[in-house]
């Protein structure tokens, strides 16, 4: 008997070299690296070829590739026209989606048959550094605005805080987005990044398989976890108000949004990042704290008080929409599609990983259904 996990929960579904968990210990790792070095040492831009190569770059191999990044920020023409046409009140990760597989008609040769060609590798390259670009322009075009052009000159982060606001970030502002891309840059077979390698093994464009891991990340239960925690605290109003709130949702037995991990069973060390960024951030720039980080703070004592027993602690998105809303001003509507921005990295990895040494997925299934019967004569 063919035992069946729902979700696969626990099932090895490939083997890769590009990151690795130790749940126990709270430890992630990006071919080897703690996360923590390299959000302390590293740029995004290096991050996404150490995910790419394996290797960490030399410095005159970075600084091509940052060129190569940074020149390409441009977005065609026609993708330009066809996001102008959608609705303004569309979803940014629908319009992130398309925007994406309609690139692959202006790269008709970026093939899956010969993913380490000039060519192909080109392609990817493109799809990360457009992601940028795409979600910045997103923003601008739904609220009525012309894009901002991108400046080559400047890295990926602080280009798109640049053509999200029209002005120049701050030194401090940028090296903390930085950091924000790289922690979310890879993770391991997760939902989005599985949808992507299912979608490779076809032999699919990375156009395609990008797109599918977009589509995928869009579900509620998967990259929408930081707009529901901002949410909650909106909803919980006052630090007075955390422990009944948290006893209410426990006894009607909801989800504490931002608490618990699959993966981790103490505190996920990319929310413990976020959180010394934050509080690092507050002191040297003598701001108070604000409202939902103070009330925040108060939900992770009340939950380390009542859930930690259980393994349950913060985890990234806990920490990462009180970031993006209070210090970045982004709108909730697109942390999502700056998630999926970041994580294109890692899309690009396993995309280039799974049809390198490819085999097309194919699962097996439990039958519950009819016995096989007859059609009824009439």
């Amino acid at each position: 008997m063919i035992e069946y996990i729902p979700g696969l929960a626990g099932v090895p579904a490939t083997e890769s070299s590009i990151s690795s968990i130790d749940g126990e210990k709270g430890i992630l790792a990006y071919r080897g690296y703690k996360i923590e070095d390299l959000v302390k040492f590293s740029c995004f831009e290096e991050v996404a070829m150490l995910l790419r190569d394996g290797e960490l770059p030399n410095k005159k191999s970075l600084e091509a590739f940052k060129d190569t990044l940074h020149k390409r920020y441009r977005v065609k023409r026609n993708i330009r026209y066809m996001m102008w046409s959608l609705p303004a009140n569309g979803s940014p990760m629908d319009v992130l989606q398309t925007a994406i597989a309609a690139m692959a008609t202006f790269y008709p040769d970026a093939a899956a048959e010969n993913p380490d060609s000039d060519y192909t590798q080109s392609a990817l390259t493109k799809i990360i550094s457009n992601m940028s670009t795409l979600v910045a322009m997103w923003e601008r075009i739904s609220s009525g605005y012309d894009p901002i052009p991108p400046r080559k000159s400047m890295s990926y982060a602080k280009n798109f805080l640049y053509m999200a606001s029209g002005e120049e970030p701050d030194d401090d502002i940028v090296r903390l987005f930085d950091a924000c891309l790289i922690l979310h840059a890879e993770h391991t077979i997760n939902a989005s990044t599985f949808s992507a390698i299912v979608s490779a093994s076809t032999l699919a464009n990375p156009f395609a398989s990008i797109s599918a891991a977009v589509g995928t990340l869009a579900g509620s239960l998967h990259g929408g976890a930081n707009e529901d925690v901002l949410k909650m605290i909106e909803e919980i109003g006052d630090v007075k108000n955390v422990r009944s709130y948290i006893l209410n949702r426990l006894k009607n037995k909801q989800v504490i949004w931002g608490m618990g991990h699959r993966e981790y069973n103490i505190k996920d060390p990319r929310a413990t990042i976020l959180q010394k960024m934050i509080e690092k951030y507050i002191k040297k720039n003598n701001l108070s704290m604000s409202k939902n980080f103070e009330i925040a703070l108060e939900v992770e004592t009340v939950c380390d008080e009542l859930l930690s027993a259980k393994g349950i602690y913060p985890n990234v998105d806990f920490y990462s929409g009180i970031l993006y809303s209070e210090i970045f001003k982004f709108n909730k509507k697109h942390f999502t599609p700056i998630f999926a921005m970041a994580r294109s990295a890692g899309w690009a990895a396993h995309w280039h990983e799974q049809v390198a040494h490819n085999r097309i997925f194919r699962p097996t299934q439990i039958y519950t259904g009819s016995a096989f019967r007859d059609y009824p004569k009439k």
